[in-house]
């Protein structure tokens, strides 16, 4: 059967790769038309489809379409005639849903009033708890109101199915809740990426970058068991300044002021795993081809304007050999405060991409946010691993910069192009090691944000030379922008256990073109 869906007017570049991953994870088939007309097997499966999508607004079974009102009327007499005997006594209700123009109440009424000529409306009108309730959408041309056109470019009938998980947005909005931070990712943003990462109940996610804890809160919406980490321990463990000030404006002023307190507020605590503090690039936790144990990973990497990409280590130990020294020894003293150094933003990609390659069981996903400029000069690659599909790429546009949200499906090993494989490990092994010591070094994208992304010659480069970022290694390419982002990854030995940053494999980077909006 077919179904039109209405959408909300926000992200207007993720609708279809949400409404796919919806599908995917329901394990429904699914038609997509240009019109957002789909075709799936009957309510039910509409409404599965449908129950946890934050772009849509509602879906409707399609009773009628057209150009003209004759050609209108001629559809819903066509289609509704075996589809209406079971309403034929039915309370309803008939409402209209302009987009891009508008009617008078009058004319509106008048067009409403013209479908008892159609439709054989039998029941009674119940405007409050209708049984059947029956829509026109209308498409009207842009700036139709301006030009003063008589009458849309299209006509649709639909009778209300189901509505959608909207009001999720507002139920974890950042200003109700207790314990936030400068990056918080925007709650219907965080949501959509828990989405498209087809997080369920019976899975394990993890996010690496965990902050305050954003992402793992919107995987527990969706029934899965959240797990989280973060290089900065302040961060996981929280403050009783978020109780007094540091919480949205609306939330909670009391109880915890941490990531699990976020949990609590919203009773999904049975769904909290933990969050401990770990550096990606020297994670804890198992990995390797024989272990891969988790069901997807959401993630918003450090671009390095709010926060910078750090890892464990000295930035230059040759000259404090006494800071390497104390490492060794102290490293298992709670009071001990490990030193950090900055790191490239596409290093720290190349270690996401490894590591989501060494750790998601078949088929999972790996979700994560990434920024890259407008200009085309100084456009940050998307990167690429043999064992890693790519699903989409959706694109929130700014100003002179943007942020993508990407997808990628792990493999199974069986579809795994093994020389493709050896030759990413080659490569990286073979790539020079960074240059460089400041933040603006090892990110470009820093520098393009803060030099409000000048070009110089039509090329940018995180060195300050001529070469084009998009052509440069992985290992010279680094940071992105501002809010709650930053992805990371690694590599894992052959005996499972993860190798430093100057030896671990990784993989290739390839520029992906950025998709325009819907």
């Amino acid at each position: 059967m077919e179904y039109l869906m209405r959408f909300s007017q926000s992200h207007e570049s993720f609708r279809l790769a949400e409404i796919q991953a919806l599908a995917t994870l329901e394990g429904i088939e699914l038609e997509i038309s240009p019109f957002c007309v789909i075709k799936v097997a009957d309510d039910d499966a509409a409404t599965r489809l449908v129950r946890r999508s934050l772009l849509a607004q509602s879906i409707h079974s399609l009773w009628g379409r057209g150009d003209t009102l004759d050609e209108f009327y001629a559809d819903i007499s066509r289609r509704a005639a075996p589809l209406w005997p079971p309403y034929v006594k039915s309370s309803f209700k008939l409402e209209s849903d302009a987009f891009q123009g508008k009617r008078s109440n009058k004319d509106r009424l008048a067009l409403i009033d013209s479908f008892g000529a159609v439709l054989p409306l039998d029941g009674d009108i119940d405007m409050r708890n209708p049984e059947l309730v029956l829509t026109v959408f209308e498409h009207w041309t842009f700036g139709s109101v301006q030009k003063k056109l008589p009458d849309p470019e299209h006509f649709y009938m639909g009778r209300f199915v189901a509505n959608t998980a909207r009001d999720a947005s507002l139920t974890f909005d950042l200003k109700k809740r207790r314990y936030i931070a400068t990056t918080s990712m925007d709650a219907e943003l965080s949501l959509l990426t828990a989405n498209l990462a087809l997080a369920a109940p019976g899975k394990l996610f993890y996010d690496p970058f965990v902050g305050t804890g954003s992402f793992p809160l919107a995987a527990a919406h969706w029934g899965a068991t959240a797990w989280g980490s973060d290089i900065d321990g302040r961060a996981v463990r929280g403050s009783a300044a978020g109780i007094n000030g540091a919480g949205g404006s609306g939330g909670s002023r009391t109880g915890r002021a941490d990531v699990r307190g976020n949990f609590e507020q919203y009773g999904l605590l049975a769904a909290f795993g933990d969050v401990f503090t770990a550096d990606l690039t020297h994670i804890p936790l198992r990995c390797g081809a024989e272990h891969r144990w988790i069901d997807g990973i959401i993630c918003d990497p450090p671009y390095g304007v709010r926060e910078g990409p750090r890892v464990l280590g000295v930035r230059n130990p040759e000259k404090k050999p006494w800071a390497v020294e104390a490492g060794k020894k102290m490293y298992k003293d709670p009071t001990f405060i490990p030193p950090k150094q900055p790191y490239s933003f596409m290093a720290l990609l190349n270690d996401l991409m490894c590591f989501a390659a060494d750790t998601l069981v078949d088929n999972a996903r790996l979700s994560f946010w990434m920024p890259t400029a407008n200009d085309e000069a100084q456009e940050l690659p998307v990167p690429t691993h043999p064992c890693l599909e790519l699903i989409s790429v959706c694109t929130q546009v700014f100003n002179k910069w943007s942020r993508r949200l990407i997808t990628f499906r792990r493999l199974p090993n069986s579809e795994v192009d093994a020389d493709a494989l050896a030759l990413a490990t080659r490569a990286a092994s073979d790539a020079p090691k960074l240059k460089g010591q400041t933040a603006n070094d090892l990110n470009p994208f820093r520098k393009s944000y803060f030099s409000k992304f000048e070009v110089s010659g039509n090329t940018a480069s995180s060195s300050g030379d001529s070469t084009p970022a998009k052509t440069e290694p992985i290992a010279e390419t680094p940071d992105a922008p501002p809010a709650s982002e930053a992805p990371t990854a690694t590599a894992t030995a052959a005996n499972g256990s993860i190798p430093r940053p100057d030896s671990r494999p990784g993989p290739a980077m390839t520029s992906v073109p950025t998709p325009a909006p819907d």
